[in-house]
């Protein structure tokens, strides 16, 4: 059997020698060793070294690399769909960045200034998408996918109807504080309060608890991110909403 010492492989793969020492030592691609130590690469490495290095390519942690080679292929089959939902709308949420920036391009004209308006629409999109890409940190990669498919339908147009939502729902509840909890209009304050968040989590338990972990860590959210969450802060509303959903029949 044809055998290569590691130099020798990694010229012929195209990787450097501290790549293999290093997939060595996650034990993502493990060659025999001779009597003396030395690394031994056959053909069959070649295969597992492609397989790691397209994997690698398409986003998938080497942790998990690992984990997805050592099993059967329908594991691997269902990590590749959810990383092209992932991939898909990433495209996505580009193409609304690009369509932003195209508009402006088409409403100015030749030694014109930028109207404030369109370059407040693009600043909009892209700190839209900035962060979606931090907020997919709290949820685990199936419940990735599960996002990604709906993030098809989730336009900044319905993230301001939403955004008006809460603010009009946090203002009605920072107006009732003094309201018993299990009476009649805190119940309702805590329906439309539902409402909403079943609105985006579909009533799915990860979605849900992904949700809640972010909220929990919302001190070490970017800064643009926590701005726009300033005016949904107030501990107050937060306890108040906490009682009348504890005492939600």
């Amino acid at each position: 059997m044809t055998a290569f010492r590691v130099r020798e492989f990694a010229e012929l793969a195209g990787v450097t020698v501290r790549a293999l020492h290093y997939y060595d030592r996650l034990r993502l691609l493990c060659p025999r060793r001779t009597g003396s130590g030395y690394r031994l690469y056959s053909i069959r490495d070649i295969e597992r070294l492609e397989q790691i290095v397209a994997l690698k390519f398409l986003g998938i942690p080497l942790k998990q690399i690992g984990e997805l080679l050592d099993r059967d292929d329908r594991d691997l089959s269902e990590v590749l769909r959810a990383q092209r939902r992932a991939l898909e709308e990433k495209r996505r949420r580009l193409d609304q960045t690009i369509a932003a920036v195209r508009e402006a391009e088409r409403t100015m004209r030749p030694g014109q200034q930028p109207d404030a308006a369109v370059l407040k629409k693009i600043i909009e999109v892209i700190e839209m998408q900035d962060n979606a890409e931090f907020m997919s940190r709290y949820y685990a990669e199936a419940v990735r996918a599960k996002l990604a498919d709906r993030g098809a339908q989730w336009t900044p147009e319905l993230q301001e109807r939403v955004t008006q939502r809460w603010t009009e729902l946090f203002a009605d509840v920072e107006a009732s504080l003094d309201e018993d909890p299990a009476g009649e209009k805190a119940q309702a304050l805590a329906a439309r309060w539902q409402s909403l968040v079943e609105g985006f989590t579909g009533r799915d338990p990860q979605i849900t608890a992904g949700v809640a972990n972010m909220w929990a860590d919302r001190g070490n959210w970017p800064a643009s991110l926590q701005q726009q969450a300033r005016p949904f802060s107030n501990p107050k509303v937060w306890e108040f909403i906490g009682k009348a959903m504890a005492r939600r029949i």
